[in-house]
């Protein structure tokens, strides 16, 4: 059944909560109740035409209709909720094959417990300063509680408690998340979100030398693309329902504004920023969110870490201006209009035209590369032990010789007359079961470059040959492993690289990519954590020559893939010469190298490559 021309009947509990409420609208003979999304139906308002499609009048659900608002002639989706689907292959470094891949379902939070999921993703969020975000509503008592977990009510004692609100979004946010509908069992289900919001309502900016200037906005946009507003930055429980109602009814934009990003740590070098920032500008064009009236003009982004991180850049933002505290400020054109007043102004102010929409600058160069190869002419290393038992107690003597084990000198041939040649800026991995000569070779490499004079360090025969330009960084567990004391990471990543733009760039590179972490000492880190600050540690020193014995080895495999084409991905666009171990095989298309080294009973065999 189409009902055409149909308008809203105002009801003062067609709003229960974010997850619930009621778009009641009025029909000549009856009056029908839609169970909706309570963050969906507060925008729908007394005497609105709308459009609805019902399979059966008689009982609606959540799942058995269609609701478009008629606004000034033009039909907008409401209802159901926005979705879409993305399926997304991460390919090796050189982009020759598929290494992993995420299927993801994409759309507005309606349900309960979408916003639960979202408190515990917004405790990533670099700029949370809150140590508790998340209030609580008491289903039994009506007690408000602040917790960043679910709570017990401390006033009756209750477990049947509900997300309120979360400190920092307004009461007429929207959120859009990402779902991860195919993933191995111990990932998160839910791994970013995006919030919209209305635009702020007053904005300056800071010019080059200091000034001020006032109301920047309404010199180069049209100023009623910016009201009417009405903002008021108090979330407590005792003002929600005065600012929502006030919101709901005075607000009509041209502008959207994505407030928040957030994604988990462990997804963020994949990409899923920008692909979240992608949909959400799709979301705003589509549905015209967040009142779902007046087309939108722009999507508006005020956001500091985006002079260190690209991906609203990557997703077709440009930055315009700093606000008058300093902070960037961005913009997605979504209309021709709009798209024409950005360029001319990136192309005639003064001051902008000198970054011409472009905000953030890489901060590490290239290293010049090794100026020629090493060289094993001719190597071969063997180990000699000798066995003694006579100094052990007469029981244990008695037992090994019952054995057959007496005293005995034994040899073993670890590489065998090795003549091998490793390129500038190639990455070559060595393959093979533990015990069978990979840290071995990896040994001799270093003991060259680094003059080292102990046995362990020498080739039995033959010679090795590197160039004099070798700047090295070796990871060795328990022989060359970066130090650290009770400095913060961020720190340690400071007093290395003298620069806190590098720090960042390479701990987000290495998977370290977490503010929260940034300020973490080293022994509070999770092995897994420790393992890529480690190799963060050694490439904040700036080698041309890396080696890593047992690459990503405390790491599960999806991690350990992840941690791996980004290093990988870094090696070769800061033209390093990487040279590695690995037990895991599984590693191989990831890790894309140039030339495998097979290695076991003495012998080195060279692969091309995978």
């Amino acid at each position: 059944m189409r009902l055409k021309d149909v308008t809203i009947l105002e009801d003062r509990e067609n709003f229960k909560n974010k997850w619930f409420g009621l778009i009641k609208i009025n029909l000549p003979d009856r009056t029908i109740s839609l169970p909706c999304s309570g963050i969906v139906s507060q925008w729908i308002q007394k005497g609105d035409q709308v459009e609805v499609e019902i399979k059966d009048i008689e009982k609606p659900t959540f799942d058995n209709y269609k609701l478009w608002r008629i606004y000034e002639g033009e039909k907008i989706k409401v209802w159901p909720p926005f979705e879409k689907y993305e399926e997304i292959s991460i390919k090796d470094p050189l982009g020759k094959r598929d290494i992993y891949k995420y299927k993801l379902l994409i759309r507005e939070a309606v349900r309960k417990k979408d916003f639960e999921q979202i408190l515990e993703l917004e405790q990533y969020h670099y700029a949370s300063r809150k140590e508790i975000i998340g209030i609580w509503k008491c289903d039994r008592c009506n007690n408000y509680i602040s917790s960043n977990i679910r709570p017990v009510c401390n006033r009756c004692g209750s477990e049947e408690v509900s997300i309120f609100q979360i400190k920092g979004s307004l009461p007429t946010s929207r959120f859009l998340i990402l779902r991860l509908i195919s993933s191995y069992k111990y990932e998160p289900e839910i791994i970013g979100y995006v919030r919209i919001d209305t635009p702020v309502p007053k904005m300056n900016r800071r010019l080059s030398d200091g000034t001020i200037e006032r109301d920047i906005r309404e010199k180069v946009f049209p100023k009623e693309w910016f009201h009417p507003l009405f903002y008021f930055d108090k979330t407590e429980s005792d003002y929600f329902e005065e600012i929502r109602k006030k919101a709901i009814q005075e607000t009509n934009t041209a502008v959207s504004r994505i407030s928040r990003v957030v994604i988990h740590p462990d997804y963020r070098a994949d990409g899923i920023g920008k692909l979240a920032v992608r949909y959400a500008v799709k979301w705003i064009s589509e549905r015209r969110i967040p009142e779902m009236k007046r087309k939108k003009e722009l999507v508006e982004v005020i956001a500091q870490m985006a002079r260190f991180n690209p991906f609203f850049e990557k997703a077709g933002f440009k930055y315009v201006w700093d606000t008058g505290s300093g902070r960037p400020v961005l913009y997605y054109p979504l209309t021709r209009k709009a798209i024409s007043i950005i360029s001319s102004f990136l192309k005639e102010d003064k001051y902008a035209s000198m970054h011409k929409g472009k905000l953030y600058k890489p901060s590490i160069s290239k290293n010049p590369p090794i100026s020629s190869p090493i060289l094993f002419r001719d190597v071969t290393k063997y180990f000699e032990n000798r066995l003694e038992i006579d100094s052990l107690d007469p029981k244990l003597r008695e037992l090994l010789e019952s054995f057959g084990v007496h005293e005995r000198r034994i040899q073993r041939r670890v590489i065998s007359n090795l003549n091998l040649t490793i390129e500038p800026k190639s990455i070559t991995i060595l393959v093979g079961a533990s015990g069978a000569g990979k840290t071995t070779f990896l040994r001799l490499i270093i003991g060259k470059v680094l003059s080292l004079s102990e046995e362990k360090f020498l080739p039995t025969e033959g010679e090795i040959i590197v160039p004099e330009d070798i700047r090295i960084s070796a990871f060795i567990p328990g022989e060359f492993e970066p130090r650290f004391g009770s400095e913060s990471i961020i720190e340690h990543m400071y007093f290395k690289t003298k620069d806190e733009i590098k720090a960042i760039e390479i701990l987000n590179r290495c998977g370290i990519s977490d503010a929260v972490l940034y300020r973490a000492r080293f022994h509070e880190l999770s092995t897994g954590q420790k393992e890529r600050v480690k190799i963060a540690s050694l490439l904040a020193d700036f080698p041309n020559l890396l080696i890593i014995d047992e690459l990503a080895s405390h790491l599960d495999p999806l991690t350990a893939m992840r941690v791996c084409r980004r290093l990988i991905s870094f090696v070769r666009e800061m033209n390093i010469t990487l040279i590695g171990s690995t037990h895991r095989m599984e590693l191989l298309k990831t890790l894309s190298p140039d030339k495998i080294l097979y290695i076991g009973y003495g012998r080195v065999i060279e692969h091309a490559s995978v």
